[in-house]
């Protein structure tokens, strides 16, 4: 056969190939997903088909399989069902609030179940061995159980007084589960001594998120489930954005650099607590198919009990308590190393709010929040993200809370412990100083880990959720909402650390970064958008 003639016939067939999977993928890619992202999948496999088609098959879902997420839906409608049989759905609608944020307690509750409650108290803990030692401190007093869950788990000279609370709770009868993600938890050098201590102490513990295909456990390896929690006879919980392992993640390559993570927890006592339960026994019930609910002291019934919103205090009256000098801060120079310390009294009288997220839901549960709050600030609002690739609608309700005159300002870290999400995190600099938004850079070798913002001087919102793609849509995270000016004045001074410790970025030095960094910048946004 003529030499030519096969050439072009395979020219042929592999521009119809082509043709047939960059018409497919403009049919399939685009259904119920954003258009920055759909953009993203289709260039890729445009430009580079078979790469593309492959990523797509392994990590184009967003969504847990459809068992997974009609169990968590299932969940929830429980939960919903014994919110309304206690009488507790009309909080929101009773309390003496602004209007916009009855909107955002209502539609919290409407995409969670969970509802808001008054009558709780929080400390805030930005000491990183001191929020392990409190937490284990709280093991020690359990009578009945123990919930903990982690995106990483380590058995490590950092976590081992944890480990050895939970094994004197074991002792002495108190069940102790724990939850740690698979993924995560199992990419540790030290995994397997991690899993042989929780064995030998009789911790009854399970993975979330297995990836396990041939057990007929899968779904998209990169959905992750991103919560850390730990709940104490339903009486206490901890939960932010710390995970149980070592500062510097037991990593060479931390350890090499001299990384240290800059953690916020939160200890909750009132009927929040309920709240924060629930969302472990959610998970707890999806991965061993384990229902806790039926035992009294567990049941999410007890969600929302405790004071409601009668009588309750509004945005920015004082909810009582601790004042804003509660929280003790060292030197400027010690700030770098544990930024406003940890809090010496509880903040009480506070309303909050739990709003778990993740790709078992409809929707994007925190980021819907987040957009509220900010949409809903009239004075200030002050944000802190490791990790901040925000979506345009993020990038609107920032730039335009400056544009309505507002302060605003962000802490991220100086320098980054993730090659990609860092570049496309700086790419966002420009918009957003020229914008009018104040940046703060954590010195090195730091990296600032904690998670939360505040919206004036009332409201906040901490937890385990970044303001990045993944944390919005990939990532099962859990955050609260806290209203309480005592609460918020606590936040204040842990901000004012931050920025004791840092620097700030003006426009002006922006602008003097080389090209080759910048370049970096705009082409790791755009690999950002393949959600």
């Amino acid at each position: 056969m003529d030499s030519t003639f096969l050439a072009n016939l395979s020219w042929s067939l592999a521009v119809l190939v082509h043709a047939a999977i960059v018409i497919t993928a403009l049919i399939v890619i685009p259904r119920g997903r954003k258009p920055t992202a759909a953009m993203a999948w289709i260039l890729l496999i445009v430009v580079l088909p078979g790469v593309g088609v492959v990523l797509y098959l392994v990590i184009g879902s967003v969504r847990l399989p459809a068992k997974r997420r009609a169990e968590q839906a299932r969940i929830d409608a429980i939960i919903r069902d014994r919110v309304q049989a206690n009488g507790l759905e009309e909080t929101a609608a009773e309390a003496d609030w602004p209007r916009w944020f009855q909107r955002v307690v209502q539609q919290n509750e409407n995409l969670t179940a969970l509802p808001a409650s008054w009558g709780n108290s929080a400390s805030l803990y930005g000491d990183y061995q001191a929020s392990i030692d409190a937490m284990a401190a709280e093991i020690d007093t359990a009578e009945r159980f123990v919930h903990v869950e982690f995106f990483i788990v380590a058995w490590d000279d950092t976590t081992r007084g944890f480990f050895a609370a939970m094994e004197r709770a074991v002792a002495r009868g108190v069940t102790v589960r724990l939850l740690a993600d698979y993924v995560s938890t199992r990419r540790l050098g030290n995994c397997k001594a991690t899993l042989a201590e929780l064995d030998r102490i009789g911790v009854t513990w399970a993975w979330m998120l297995p990836v396990m295909p041939f057990k007929g456990k899968y779904q998209r390896p990169d959905l992750r489930n991103h919560r850390k929690i730990v709940v104490v006879d339903g009486l206490v919980a901890f939960m932010g954005s710390q995970n149980l392992v070592s500062r510097d993640y037991d990593s060479e390559k931390n350890i090499k650099r001299g990384l240290k993570w800059q953690e916020l927890m939160t200890r909750l006592t009132g009927p929040v607590v309920a709240s924060v339960n629930a969302v472990f026994l959610s998970d707890w019930l999806i991965e061993t198919g384990d229902d806790l609910s039926a035992t009294e002291q567990l049941s999410p019934a007890a969600i929302g009990a405790g004071e409601t919103a009668a009588g309750g205090v509004t945005p920015g009256a004082a909810a009582g308590g601790a004042t804003a000098g509660a929280l003790t801060g060292g030197s400027p120079a010690a700030a770098a190393s544990a930024a406003a310390a940890t809090a010496a009294s509880d903040y009480d009288g506070l309303l909050c709010q739990v709003v778990p997220s993740g790709p078992g839901y409809d929707t994007e549960n925190n980021l819907r929040l987040f957009l509220s709050l900010i949409y809903g600030a009239t004075e200030k609002v002050i944000l802190t993200s490791p990790y901040f690739v925000p979506d345009e609608a993020m990038v609107y309700a920032i730039t335009s809370a400056c544009q309505r005159g507002l302060e605003v300002q962000l802490f991220v870290s100086e320098i980054g412990d993730q090659f990609m999400v860092w570049h496309a995190q700086r790419s966002y600099y420009t918009a957003l100083l020229e914008a009018g938004v104040r940046i703060f850079l954590y010195p090195a070798p730091f990296i600032l880990h904690s998670k939360h913002f505040s919206i004036d001087d009332d409201v906040a919102v901490i937890g385990s959720s970044n303001m990045d793609i993944r944390s919005f849509s990939l990532n099962s995270e859990v955050s609260l909402m806290v209203c309480g000016a005592s609460f918020v004045a606590g936040m204040r001074e842990v901000e004012q650390g931050y920025r004791d410790a840092g620097r700030e970025l003006t426009l002006e030095e922006w602008r003097r970064e080389p090209a080759k960094a910048t370049f970096l910048d705009g082409l790791m946004r755009l690999t950002s958008a393949l959600n």
